[in-house]
């Protein structure tokens, strides 16, 4: 077998889907990207009263292995550095706080507490925050997590009176991609700084046995022989944004997610050539592509963008509500 990996895809843990509601009672405009309402000072909202229906009242039940009760904000903290680089700037990780809240708030409806494993999401607990940065760095960086956490507290995003589902994706391809009906508020827009990110780009290899193989192994696929790769292989169809719809291998046809998921790529944004005898794969980008693309929020938040513009930018015509 020949796999030559030049670039190793690092970031799959990030890529998955989450759903969002944030909570104020201000909207996110998609024309102009300002915060409408009250104005809130980093912290503030973290320091609101609890009226008795506020977030200090949803727990996050740990059945994974005991039956421990988590307050779900600290809960949050443990998720949000999970998802997100500890280095990146607060207001992005303020804005990932926001996601990952909906997401959870969302699953929960009008309940006050939901099982962890119902969830389908990790966390870091606080002796393997500890082991991953080192005692030396822990509390610097739990409190910059925490901080994050509790300047957004409670704060949910919803579309049309409803939690929205807000995909991240680590970095796009250079624009994220628009969303189906069911999801009117993920439109795509330019995401400049993603194709300077660190393994923006990856390139794959494998001899013609190996590519058929692994394609041939993808679920209600069809056998894929040898000697129709590289010759056979046709990209059918590609979205606005770039990322590959349909492939033709032979008389099989593929998703550009099954070839992703059963090659191994980091993003469906992908070009499959032969080179030198074997098969070769040149992908951009880090994740599915939709909605919230977490570099170029980052490098947005160096600018001085705060999390409420980066949240409109990313998600259109959202209304931020405190739950």
């Amino acid at each position: 077998m020949v796999w030559k990996k030049i670039i190793l895809p690092v970031f799959a843990a990030c890529i998955f889907p989450y759903v969002v509601t944030l909570g104020w009672t201000g909207r996110i405009s998609s024309q102009d990207s300002g915060f409408h309402g009250k104005q809130l000072k980093n912290g503030e909202i973290g320091n609101l009263p609890d009226d008795g229906d506020g977030a200090e009242k949803r727990k996050i039940i740990l059945d994974r292995d005991t039956e421990t009760v988590l307050d779900a904000e600290e809960y949050l903290i443990g998720v949000v550095t999970m998802q997100m680089p500890i280095d990146y700037e607060m207001e992005a990780l303020k804005a990932q706080a926001v996601i990952a809240r909906t997401y959870i708030y969302g699953l929960m409806g009008d309940a006050d507490e939901i099982a962890e494993s119902a969830l389908d999401m990790d966390y870091l607990e606080k002796a393997q925050m500890e082991k991953l940065w080192g005692t030396k760095n822990y509390m610097d960086f739990y409190q910059k997590a925490s901080e994050a956490v509790n300047a957004t507290s409670g704060m949910v995003m919803e579309y049309d009176g409803s939690c929205i589902d807000p995909m991240f994706t680590r970095c796009s391809a250079g624009r994220t991609r628009q969303g189906d009906e069911s999801r009117p508020y993920l439109q795509a827009v330019e995401c400049p700084s993603d194709t300077e990110a660190d393994d923006f780009l990856q390139i794959l290899e494998w001899t013609p046995d190996e590519f058929s193989r692994l394609v041939s192994q993808i679920p209600d696929g069809g056998p894929v022989s040898a000697d129709q790769v590289p010759d056979t292989i046709q990209i059918g169809s590609r979205d606005a944004s770039g990322y590959v719809e349909v492939v033709q291998i032979g008389g099989v046809q593929f998703t550009g997610d099954e070839i992703r998921y059963g090659l191994g790529l980091n993003s469906s944004c992908f070009q499959l050539e032969g080179y030198e005898g074997n098969v070769r794969a040149v992908v951009q980008g880090i994740g599915h592509g939709y909605g919230f693309s977490q570099h170029e929020a980052n490098q947005k938040a160096a600018k001085g963008w705060t999390w409420e513009e980066l949240l409109s930018y990313f998600y259109k015509n959202i209304s931020i509500v405190s739950v």
